[in-house]
């Protein structure tokens, strides 16, 4: 019998139709992957799944009972636990590591009143333990990493019992080494019963875990491929169109150099390393997780400083000591979260598509201090159309717009500009095949600037880059060009 089943589900916001006669199962000890575009229905049916939204029809089993979960506290109940992409709600900034691990017992009726720091530190390090991570469990939550907060969600979702475990882009922030620690514990999980339903646009996560991968396309569940998965054929189905690589053939670093650093030190006991990026040129930075990748675009865009060296842009010094330097010197940046770094929040002012994307430019766009909606709107009509952007209009909140159109927002703000560098931090979290072309496709067809992209993946590196670099202990190393990689040596090493 499925541990979940969902019969003929449908649900509509407004004239949009989100999910159309889908019908799915799970069973227990089973991994199922869901794949779909932006805007398939993946997100839709999680949330009714795990009560945060109603369907408008059809209906859910689990354990062979009627489940309508009215909220995610119920869901949590019956077994139904969701560890979402976004953790900005997983911990609190003044809360340690072990009280956002313990957040839930905290309000929980049973649990005594009075609970001591010892105790907290106890079962926040056995939580740790069990999920196969390594965190200081009293280091302020406000201090965490992207990655390291996904890490903490993780855990206290696994602690919860879960008989049904739903992960929505686990990985995305993790380096290697911590995506393959996860997918040992969720094979350990597996072999324990807990089904888990997965949802993750890479597909070196599917290939480890995914005993069947279910496609969406236009809320529908269109076909089931089992282990061993045709993920050609698979990536086919899910954005209805022959997959063509959206990189041509790298090109010559034949422009003039954009950015140079000489000499440059990340922290002062690191390496020093050389770096150009050419203008025309796209140059991907790769490595493990705390390598120094992100350190590195926030020095170069005046959110922090280098320990050492020098900076030149344009041939000319380059010393920004504010990220408002750096956008009037022409260098932007979308950051690693782009719910923390580039977003507003929901219900706040700015919120919609095109204040989104006049946000940095607002003093340029309006000189006399006047706000000019129009020029805001037709902007922000023109990146819509270029990027592909799957939104009702320019004033439509980002938030009610998938991750990958999310993205190519974020994206289109900074090609409302003439810019000399862009830095782009894990550009590609949550985004699925079909946008990460549309996204790539936008990178590569500007020959008038430099792009410095950093990024844990390899493989997204090499599909967005003419040349690739790979750092490690806040150094660059090697130099990857087709294919083809040379040793970049210190300069403490060639004297």
């Amino acid at each position: 019998m499925p541990l979940l089943q969902a019969k003929s589900l449908s649900r509509s916001f407004g004239s949009t139709r989100a999910l159309a006669d889908f019908s799915f199962s799970i069973e227990p000890g089973e991994i199922v992957a869901l794949m779909g575009a932006n805007g398939a229905g993946k997100s839709t049916f999680v949330k009714i799944i795990s009560g945060v939204l109603a369907a408008d029809g059809g209906g859910l089993t689990f354990k062979g009972r009627t489940y309508a979960p009215a909220t995610p506290a119920e869901a949590n109940t019956a077994g139904v636990v969701t560890v979402h992409q976004s953790t900005d709600l997983v911990g609190i900034p003044g809360l340690s590591v072990g009280d956002a691990l313990l957040l839930n017992r905290f309000v929980d009726r049973s649990q005594p009143f009075f609970v001591s720091r010892a105790r907290v530190r106890r079962e926040a390090q056995a939580m740790l333990r069990d999920a196969g991570f390594d965190l200081p469990v009293d280091r302020d939550f406000a201090a965490l990493s992207a990655a390291e907060r996904q890490l903490v969600a993780i855990a206290r979702g696994l602690a919860n019992r879960a008989e049904l475990l739903i992960l929505d882009e686990p990985t995305a922030s993790l380096s290697a080494t911590e995506s393959r620690r996860l997918y040992q514990t969720l094979l350990d999980l597996k072999n324990r019963g807990i089904a888990i339903l997965y949802i993750s646009h890479r597909t070196a996560d599917l290939e480890a875990l995914a005993d069947r991968v279910a496609v969406l396309r236009g809320g529908r569940l269109v076909e089931t491929f089992a282990r061993p998965v045709n993920f050609d054929q698979a990536i086919e189905t899910m954005i209805g169109r022959p997959l063509a690589s959206a990189r041509p053939d790298a090109r010559a670093a034949g422009g003039e150099p954009m950015l140079e650093l000489s000499g440059a030190r990340l922290l002062p006991g690191s390496d020093p390393f050389d770096l150009t990026v050419h203008r025309g040129e796209v140059l991907a930075i790769t490595g493990v997780l705390g390598a120094g990748k992100s350190r590195l675009l926030c020095a170069i865009f005046g959110n922090g400083v280098l320990a050492g060296g020098i900076m030149r842009l344009g041939g000319e010094a380059y010393t920004p000591s504010s990220p408002r330097d750096a956008v009037d010197a022409g260098v932007f940046m979308a950051g690693e979260d782009r719910h923390r770094s580039s977003l507003m929040p929901a219900g706040w002012p700015g919120e919609e598509i095109a204040a989104t994307i006049s946000l940095p430019h607002l003093t340029r766009w309006n000189p006399a201090g006047l706000i000019r909606p129009r020029l805001e709107r037709e902007k922000a009509k023109a990146a819509i159309r270029r990027l592909g952007i799957r939104a009702s209009g320019p004033d439509a909140s980002v938030w009610t717009l998938s991750g990958g159109n999310q993205q190519k927002v974020v994206l289109a703000r900074w090609e409302a500009e003439p810019g000399r560098l862009l830095l782009l931090d894990e550009p590609f979290q949550g985004v699925d095949v079909g946008a990460r072309h549309d996204i790539i496709a936008a990178i590569r067809s500007r020959d008038d600037r430099a792009t410095l992209i950093a990024t844990s993946d390899p493989e997204e590196a090499y599909e967005v880059a003419d040349r690739v670099v790979t750092m490690d202990h806040h150094t660059i190393l090697h130099s990857h060009r087709d294919g083809n990689a040379s040793p970049v040596r210190s300069r403490e090493t060639t004297q």
